[in-house]
């Protein structure tokens, strides 16, 4: 299983961002205890890769790093993740459709086209569709 963490304010909020907008499937939701609740989402072509969206705070780490985490997650100063897509503009014309905001429509860069788009939280994300043969977009698809 490969997995990734953002960094979320808000759990329930992340999960219909993630689901609703952005077109991932729930892998996990799950209460852990103390206050915790393990929330995973992942692309439907992609079942060994999820997303865990966690929110700073014990017991992971203590309150101070938490507090600090959490005004960079407000900052909107975090990155996030790369989302591969077989078509780019098509993803960013369905994406803008579901009311995903975009910091930059697709673009031309040495490594495929690419766009960049926040979260519900601030987190800033990439859809790419890469340029090189063999690097197959397995992520989400319009």
């Amino acid at each position: 299983m490969n997995r990734a963490v953002v960094w979320v304010l808000y759990q329930d909020s992340a999960l219909a961002f993630f689901t609703d907008k952005f077109g991932l499937e729930v892998r996990a939701d799950a209460p852990l205890g103390e206050g915790m609740r393990w929330v995973a989402v992942g692309a439907k072509a992609q079942p060994e890769v999820q997303v865990s969206l966690m929110v700073p705070g014990p017991p992971m780490m203590d309150p101070a790093s938490a507090q600090q985490l959490t005004a960079l997650i407000e900052k909107g100063v975090l990155v996030g993740c790369t989302f591969t897509v077989a078509d780019c503009h098509a993803a960013f014309a369905d994406l803008s459709a579901r009311g995903v905001t975009f910091l930059q429509e697709p673009q031309p860069r040495p490594w495929g086209i690419s766009a960049t788009l926040r979260d519900d939280a601030g987190t800033v994300h990439e859809i790419l569709q890469p340029h090189h043969q063999g690097q197959e977009a397995t992520g989400w698809n319009p």
